[in-house]
């Protein structure tokens, strides 16, 4: 034992910093390498002699040391961060699972290498790749600073996430310092997903049902909410692991890596876990093969999996693929085939949404599918249900379709026992027994009644104050569901209307959770522009719509007064999107509701507007032939459309303009036929410049 009167400050620094190289070295052992070289007992003797030292000399306490991996730290809320890197998505693939043919069940992947081996123009029988499993778990963030974890933070909606650091440093396998033979880089930021073993999910499960807790539904949600705790101690108690998977950036005092399996290598190095079933393929043979065998693997694998991923080897050719939108065009996560499992249809009950559209849910024997307990399942509209043949009472398959949403796959109409009723959906709606009505598609009913229906008021309210709109916390669809139906609430400009005293004499409140809403209220009315267009539920307008719509015309008002001709100048906004965000704000009723949230203190800072208008190019016809040596055709399609153009896949006589790289084809012949303007590589580079200045 260290006599902490003998010795002096130096010596109690360097007796720290000699503890804390100790321990995490073991530590990265036992966690990472599946190698412990000390026994439990040694280990505990000096982790107790640190947190002896720490208690005493606090001013000493390092940031890598391993007594942060305890928690305890309690936080009011989580702040936000911008990523530095955006943390994008991956485009999908799939496979035909009833086909046995190479072409026919591989279709996806064999154009995703065509369309690549075609831009880069190698060979996809040479195309190298890393391939990987795709974790399901929780995609986080770590940024190191001269060696030290300093932030950890969640994907968010890919721009901004939160930050969780006090709770990802007790997760034992992440190094809180770097492992570096050499110069260790200023600055680190990798990826990675955290995620829980099958065996330590029902390992924590058995514990929940001896103690007479509460039984959680899959890892992915545990990992998930267990990363979110404002109690690290929390977090610090579940059997949370940490695979890392990229790096984001690092600081120019390390050598340029040529090859991603050199990035992998080089996170290895730094002390994190990487997949052992990660590997080299080359051409889409190779790729196959990856994926079956890792198909016929996910059931014997320690974590859950929901695909596999492929990315190209060459940083290089990564490079010049680039990406676009949200996601990179050089990778592509392979998803498996949906599980598929037995159960019995109960009941059909028929739900109404806030665009008023009904929707068939069917209500199944509970049954875990691919780790998740589910009780309901889509059975998506009347067509489908006809040419499935489901019945209530029917022996069903239910699957998780892409391993997320819930649906009736079919039913087996041999197991059934006595004649069973055909279902029909309703002529009226079932929430306030309107007239429903067929919309163009044949497919989708749509009540009639618009906010003056109850379901179609709720579910607007609980849009509202839903996370990515003003995300008003506590105010979910029970809660909202109660508040319309007491009559306090019968639009959304009512939520600012409403006082804690008003609350405490409902059911599920008391004084705390009534004060607390109110003050969760009051913290809404200060938001961001995209969040409130989102928020006022307009059709077919999302997240993405939102936030393009915003920087497009900087406020409200703005986009009120738009015109058709400049909201089509916006990226993404065809005439649908342009005419439903007319009619929104053409009834008066809307108006009115906006005006009140904005005279009860709803703000938002206004944004710089962009100009998104170009007299060559907005509102014109655009076609795209051949192969550029500059540009990739999706980058044109983009600038373009960004700037209110269409981009046909045809040549008529409304096109105005065809843009053509080498080998063009009938393309071109059709446009000098027609008299259309050619825009060759040199034009459309001064075009780019032009509305890009």
């Amino acid at each position: 034992m260290v006599d902490l009167f003998d010795i002096s400050e130096n010596n109690i620094l360097f007796e720290m910093k000699e503890l804390i190289k100790n321990l995490n070295y073991h530590n990265q052992q036992y966690h990472t390498y599946d190698n412990p070289l000390i026994t439990d007992g040694e280990y505990d003797k000096l982790f107790n002699k640190l947190i002896e030292l720490e208690t005493n000399y606090p001013q000493y306490k390092q940031l890598n040391s391993p007594t942060s991996r305890v928690g305890g730290i309690v936080l009011s809320e989580f702040s936000q961060y911008k990523h530095e890197v955006p943390m994008l998505s991956l485009g999908n693939i799939f496979t035909d699972i009833e086909s046995l043919d190479k072409e026919i069940r591989h279709k996806d992947l064999l154009q995703f290498m065509q369309r690549i081996s075609k831009e880069l123009q190698i060979d996809a029988a040479n195309l190298e790749f890393v391939c990987a499993p795709k974790y399901d778990g929780v995609a986080i963030s770590l940024i190191y600073e001269d060696g030290f974890l300093v932030k950890a933070l969640t994907r968010g909606d890919g721009s901004v996430g939160e930050d969780v650091t006090e709770n990802i440093k007790t997760i034992k396998n992440i190094p809180l310092s770097l492992s570096c033979d050499l110069l260790t880089p200023s600055l680190v930021e990798l990826r990675g997903e955290v995620l829980i073993f099958e065996h330590d999910f029902q390992r924590l499960n058995e514990n929940q049902v001896r103690d007479g807790g509460k039984i959680y539904a899959n890892p992915r949600n545990l990992a998930a909410g267990s990363i979110r705790q404002l109690d690290s101690s929390i977090t610090a108690s579940r059997p949370l692991r940490f695979y890392a998977y990229s790096l984001a950036r690092i600081s120019d005092d390390v050598n340029q890596i040529e090859l991603f399996s050199e990035e992998l290598a080089l996170l290895k190095e730094f002390g994190f876990s990487i997949a052992s079933e990660c590997a080299i393929k080359v051409g889409s043979d190779g790729l196959i093969e990856y994926y079956e065998e890792m198909l016929q693997k996910r059931n014997m694998l320690p974590f859950g999996i929901d695909g596999v991923v492929y990315k190209l080897n060459s940083k290089q050719l990564q490079s010049k693929l680039g990406f676009v939108a949200r996601a990179p065009r050089f990778a592509i996560a392979h998803k498996f085939p949906a599980d598929e499992v037995e159960s019995v249809l109960l009941n059909i009950e028929v739900q109404v949404g806030r665009t008023g559209a009904l929707t068939p849910v069917a209500k199944v024997k509970p049954v875990n599918v691919g780790g998740v307990i589910v009780s309901n399942a889509t059975l998506h509209n009347q067509d489908e249900i006809s040419r499935k043949d489901i019945r209530v009472g029917d022996v069903i398959i239910v699957r998780r379709a892409g391993d997320v949403i819930p649906e009736v796959a079919r039913s087996i109409p041999d197991r059934r026992i006595n004649e069973l009723a055909e279902f029909f959906m309703p002529e009226n709606c079932p929430a306030c027994g309107s007239a429903v009505k067929k919309e163009a598609d044949g497919t989708i009913l749509r009540c009639q009644a618009g906010l003056f229906c109850i379901a179609q008021k709720k579910q607007a309210i609980t849009h509202f104050a839903s996370k990515l709109a003003l995300d008003i916390d506590g105010m979910g669809e029970k809660i909202v569901d109660q508040l319309v139906d007491d009559g306090l609430i019968k639009t959304i400009a009512d939520i600012y209307r409403l006082d804690a005293n008003q609350l405490i004499n409902l059911e599920r409140f008391a004084e705390k959770s009534a004060n607390n809403l109110i003050k969760s209220i009051d913290k809404s009315k200060k938001t961001e522009l995209h969040k409130l267009i989102y928020a006022l539920g307009i059709r077919h307008v999302g997240e993405k719509s939102a936030k393009d719509l915003a920087r497009a015309f900087g406020n409200l008002d703005n986009i009120r007064k738009a015109t058709e001709v400049e909201l089509l100048q916006v990226n993404d906004v065809g005439s649908i999107v342009a005419n439903s965000i007319l009619d929104f704000f053409a009834e008066e009723h809307n108006n009115i509701i906006i005006n009140e949230l904005i005279s009860l203190g709803v703000n938002y800072p206004e944004v710089q507007a962009e100009n998104l208008y170009n007299e060559k190019v907005t509102g014109k016809i655009f076609v795209i032939t051949g192969s550029f040596l500059n540009y990739n055709r999706d980058e044109i399609k983009l600038k373009l459309e960004s700037y209110g153009a269409k981009v046909s896949g045809s040549v008529s006589k409304k096109t105005n303009f065809v843009i053509v790289g080498s080998e063009a084809g009938s393309k071109l012949d059709k446009a000098n036929e027609l008299n259309i303007e050619i825009i060759d590589e040199e034009h459309l580079e001064s075009l780019i410049k032009e509305i890009s200045a």
